[in-house]
């Protein structure tokens, strides 16, 4: 089986997209943990509700958080770590020795960096009125959203798209990709 470990600060609604594949047979994996630096996310709900094992980031600093989440995984099998709305630097520990990809809500190297996430990068999409927006996976290196594509799908603006109109558009297109992607993750696994 292929084993994921999934990261996530806020509602969780990708890590219940990736359940619902797992569960529907959409998905030839598992998730063995969910790990949150934020107490009170929904993701850490989700996972429980799924009899999925849930971790909690006790430190703030950066190198203590790479060194006691080095220590947590290395209790886990391992093939992939997802970022789904995971609003924290991956340190180095992690990033040499697991393979780590982020969803991110636009069309990068546009609107991606520090700070720039959800609703931040749907409101500056409309302020500069773009044409299109999108969603990208990419792999995790030590610079946010830096690292190198591994899938972008498209997403028309239109006119009279608001912030909150453009993100429904574009979390639908990033579940879909996701576990498109996720799908050639277990496949070249099996090759």
């Amino acid at each position: 089986m292929y084993n994921l470990v999934i990261f996530a600060s806020g509602n969780g609604s990708t890590l219940q997209a990736v359940i619902d594949s797992i569960n529907e047979h959409k998905l030839e994996a598992q998730i063995n943990l969910v790990v949150s630096d934020n107490p009170n996310a929904y993701a850490l709900k989700r996972a429980e509700i799924n009899n999925i094992n849930t971790y909690i980031i006790q430190n703030k600093d950066f190198s203590q958080r790479d060194a006691e989440l080095a220590n947590v995984l290395s209790a886990y099998p391992i093939d992939l770590i997802v970022l789904a709305g995971y609003l924290k630097m991956i340190g180095p520990k992690l990033i040499e020795n697991y393979t780590i990809i982020n969803t991110h809500p636009s069309l990068l190297p546009k609107y991606g960096g520090k700070g720039m996430h959800g609703m931040h990068v749907h409101e500056a999409v409309i302020k500069a009125k773009e044409h299109y927006s999108g969603a990208t996976i990419h792999f995790v290196n030590q610079e946010y959203d830096k690292g190198t594509i591994i899938s972008q799908t498209k997403v028309e603006v239109l006119p009279d798209d608001t912030a909150e109109t453009l993100s429904a558009k574009v979390q639908a297109a990033e579940k879909i990709q996701l576990i498109k992607v996720l799908n050639q993750f277990v496949q070249n696994n099996k090759n």
